[in-house]
């Protein structure tokens, strides 16, 4: 097959995945996790059989990170991931650098299986493909369902496609383009962290069909929708504040949104490919009513969300990796360096995050089995709460990763969802 002239390969990683490596520590670990509830109890057996089948599919992943002189880089691996019970908080650090695991594991608890995946190998949409591929295996083993529509899923019998590891960000990179504006110092939320390795998930899930009529009376999308009230949860939380301890904070709000770059550009890569915008309110100017925070959103993305444009990020990305100056340090350099300039200019020009994987589907032969989906991401010490939208099933899950053990955005949030007629079910794996 294919996918052999592939084996003993080096993969690069991309400009995301180079950073992602660098910066990882048990406070960002750069994890995020797909989760899936079943129907019934999780086969750990059965689970391992189905990654030891579709493993080959996916050379790209079956990797261990390697260490050079100048950057780190990806190397096939014949060894077999193995999958394991949750025992520990999600999204934990994965020790990559030491060259002696996988960039993701597979997890199960319960009726739960959870994939994480180290954001160096893959973004959100390359994740959801693997994790896909996986739950089809899994029914096939288990319950011998061979569904004729794979829809976004892998063939595990195809042969591997060359485009599916490329850089895209190098294949779309033009050279004369001017880079975006550098980001500004915004509001960042004052609460207290948890103890490092601790990481708390609270997911709403809400019906999809209410929410589209509404983002459709206000003429907008449902991610410019949420993101509103999520503006505007924050922008009530900061207007609660006691005068003085107002005075202190800043009073720009910015919430980062990821851009999956596919529907803009022709890849099919499954390793990241996406820029964030990051959409702001300035309460320097008073208080924004929900209409004008819409309108304001309508009118950054309608500003921003054009090729030209994103062309200037990808741009800025690609040509940081290749200057020289850059290039010729060595790694152990990068390494002090690197966590430095991320943390001064990484996330200080947002409050949040915002991510929006739209539906996802699963064959109609496997539908009642998979009861949801989840996606959480990762920690972060600076950007303490982030906010992660899927839809499955008419059902949109509203999931929060949270190194705080504050409560009170989320609280507002979902009251504002509740007070829109909206039935919110809230789990947590807070104990």
């Amino acid at each position: 097959m294919e996918e052999k002239q592939h084996k003993n390969n080096f993969y690069s990683l991309d400009n995301a995945g180079f950073l992602y490596t660098a910066i990882a520590s048990s406070r960002m670990s750069t994890v995020y996790r797909i989760s899936v509830g079943l129907s019934d109890q999780v086969d750990a057996t059965i689970l391992q059989k189905a990654l030891e089948q579709i493993i080959h599919r996916f050379p790209y992943f079956q990797v261990t990170l390697k260490r050079g002189f100048f950057w780190y880089y990806y190397q096939h691996t014949e060894a077999i991931p193995k999958v394991g019970e949750e025992t520990y908080y999600p999204c934990k650090t994965m020790r990559q650098r030491q060259g002696k695991t996988f960039p993701f594991r597979v997890l199960y608890y319960k009726s739960y299986i959870h994939v994480e995946f180290n954001h160096s190998i893959c973004d959100g949409a390359g994740g959801l493909v693997f994790t896909q591929t996986l739950l089809i295996e899994y029914f096939k083993i288990q319950k011998g369902i061979s569904p004729k529509n794979l829809g976004k899923a892998m063939d595990i019998e195809s042969e591997v496609d060359p485009k599916e590891f490329e850089d895209s960000f190098k294949v779309y990179y033009k050279g004369k383009v001017p880079s975006p504006p550098s980001s500004k110092k915004v509001f960042h939320f004052p609460f207290e962290l948890l103890d490092k390795g601790e990481y708390l998930l609270l997911t709403g899930i809400v019906p999809v069909d209410p929410l589209l009529g509404l983002a459709k009376i206000h003429q907008c999308t449902i991610t410019q929708f949420m993101l509103a009230l999520y503006f505007e949860s924050i922008q009530e939380y900061i207007q609660g504040l006691p005068m003085s301890e107002k005075k202190k904070q800043r009073q720009l709000i910015a919430i980062n949104v990821p851009v999956d770059l596919r529907k803009m550009f022709p890849s099919i890569t499954l390793r990241n490919f996406f820029i964030s915008l990051n959409p702001e309110i300035d309460l320097a100017f008073g208080y924004y009513t929900r209409e004008e925070i819409i309108e304001q959103i309508k009118g950054y993305m309608g500003l921003y969300m054009n090729r030209k444009n994103i062309n200037r990020y990808i741009s800025r990305n690609v040509r940081n990796e290749q200057f020289i100056f850059l290039r010729i340090i060595p790694l152990w350099v990068k390494k002090l360096l690197m966590p430095i300039v991320y943390n001064r200019f990484g996330e200080r020009g947002y409050t949040s995050g915002l991510s929006n994987l739209g539906v996802v589907s699963v064959p109609e032969e496997i539908k009642a089995y998979v009861k949801s989906f989840e996606v959480f991401p990762p920690p972060s010490a600076e950007s303490r709460l982030k906010l992660v939208m899927v839809s499955y099933n008419g059902s949109l899950s509203l999931s929060f990763g949270k190194t705080t053990g504050e409560t009170v955005i989320e609280k507002i949030f979902f009251r504002k969802i509740r007070m829109l007629g909206i039935p919110v079910k809230i789990e947590t794996n807070k104990r």
